[in-house]
Order: structure tokens, then sequence, then C-alpha cells
């Protein structure tokens, strides 16, 4: 019975010794999967946090970007506003030029029209006052223009001078209206540069 003891014992000693190893490599396995997963899941967290940073960076720089054309364009508009109000003041100084300023510069206005058109007769038309302030000054207006001058329909202008060949098919527009108008977007600029440099 001795040598049956000794053959189940060492049977017993050889699967104890088995069932220590399965589980002390079962442990080592269980280890390396834990610390494979803790990798990937550490690796996996980086990546969502490096994205949420990229994408708040991008977040940041279009609120910025928004942000910088808001200003602009409030900018714009308040510079638009104040060129406006400075065009606007012009036109009311021009229609309230002293009469024998006024004078002047419709001769001058004249002139320069009749350089242009090349004839030696021609027909005015102007605002109700121009015409009526060239109307009282006639014979030195004629004089100073060196045309014959004769006026035409009042037009709707806030001064100076539309001046036509007596048929009517040719014209210069010389009218303060229409010279701001050819003149605006170098207004535009001289005003915006003595405004906001």
């Amino acid at each position: 019975m001795e040598g049956a003891e000794l053959i189940i014992q060492e049977i017993h000693r050889e699967a104890e010794q088995k069932i220590q190893y399965i589980l002390s490599e079962a442990e080592r396995e269980a280890e390396k999967l834990k610390e494979e997963a803790r990798k990937r899941a550490q690796s996996q967290a980086e990546w969502i946090l490096r994205k949420a940073k990229t994408q708040a960076e991008i977040e940041k720089q279009r609120i910025i970007a928004n942000a910088k054309l808001e200003v602009r364009r409030k900018k714009l508009a308040v510079q638009e506003e104040l060129i406006g109000e400075v065009l606007s003041a012009m036109r009311e100084k021009l229609a309230a030029l002293p009469d024998d300023e006024y004078f002047e510069a419709l001769v001058s206005l004249t002139k320069e029209a009749i350089e242009e058109l090349g004839t030696k007769k021609i027909v005015l038309r102007s605002n109700e006052r121009t015409l009526k302030l060239i109307d009282s000054r006639m014979e030195e207006f004629s004089e100073k223009v060196g045309v014959e001058v004769s006026l035409g329909e009042p037009i709707e202008c806030i001064g100076g001078v539309l001046v036509e060949s007596p048929d009517g098919t040719v014209r210069v527009d010389n009218t303060f209206d229409a010279r701001i108008e050819r003149l605006e977007s170098e207004l535009r600029a001289t005003v915006a540069k003595a405004l906001f440099g």
C-alpha cells in the first residue's frame, strides 16, 4: 500500500504543480490583457482629448474671426455714416453759398462747360435760385463767360449749372450734384483719410 500511496501523492503533487502553473500563467495573461486594455483606453482618451483641443481651437479661431469681422463691419458702418454726414454738410454748404461767391463759382463752372462744348451760344439750366441769380446779373454773366447765354427750364439740383447746346443735343452737367457724384469715390477717400487717418 505504501507504493500506491506514494504514487497517489506524486500524482497529487504533479497535479498541484500543474494547477499552480496554470493559475500563474492565467494571472500573467490576465495582467497582460489588463495592461493592453489600459494602454488602449489611455491612447483613446489622449486621442479624444487631442480632438477636443483641436475642435476647441477651431471654434476659438472662428469666434475670433467673427468678432473681428463684426468689429470691421461696425467700424465701416460708422465711417460710412460719418462720411455721409460730411458729404451732406458739404451739399448744404454749397446750397447756401453767398450770392457773390456763388456767382463766381457759376461763371467758372459755365466756362469749363463751354470749353467742352465749343459753342458760342448756350442754354443754362439749374435750380430756381441759380437761374434767378444769373438772370439778375445776365449782362455781367454773359460778358464773363464770353458767349450768348439763354436760360432754360429749372431742374432739381442743389446748385451749379447744366450747360446745353441750343438744340439740346450736347450737354455738360456741371451741377454740384453731378460733380459730387463724379468725384464721390475720391471725396470719400479724402474724407475717410481726414477722419480716420
